[in-house]
């Protein structure tokens, strides 16, 4: 798992990250806010939003190559608050991904590169 921290709070960081992947031509598949589907059954979950997304020209090949990397493909990023003022952004790492479908090579790490750079800050983790 990479995670990212964010400077700004959950909705400005979908926002900046949904803006970076229209300028960049990456398909936003869903964007699914679990904190309002929480609410809708009466429950309470901290600032969280799902964002599936991708590029078919990429992952098409590989799951052609690897149809099993379909059940994680497309790519999900999560939006959360760990606590007020707390904000990151987690996605398995393409080193998982490699590892959990044999792949050749660790995939999608220009994703992780490109996050890191939206955020303005290193990754905490792997």
């Amino acid at each position: 798992m990479v995670d990212l921290p964010s400077p700004w709070p959950v909705a400005e960081t979908v926002e900046r990250i949904v803006a970076v992947f229209a300028a960049k031509k990456i398909k936003l598949f869903a964007r699914i806010d679990q904190a309002a589907e929480a609410l809708s059954v009466g429950l309470t979950l901290r600032p969280t939003v799902l964002l599936i997304f991708g590029d078919p020209a990429k992952g098409t090949p590989l799951m052609v190559s690897y149809p099993a990397l379909a059940i994680d493909l497309p790519l999900k990023a999560l939006v959360w608050e760990a606590k007020p003022g707390e904000v990151y952004v987690s996605l398995n790492s393409p080193e998982f991904l490699q590892k959990r479908h044999q792949l050749p090579s660790a995939p999608f790490s220009e994703v992780v590169q490109l996050l890191t750079v939206v955020l303005g800050k290193k990754q905490l983790c792997d």
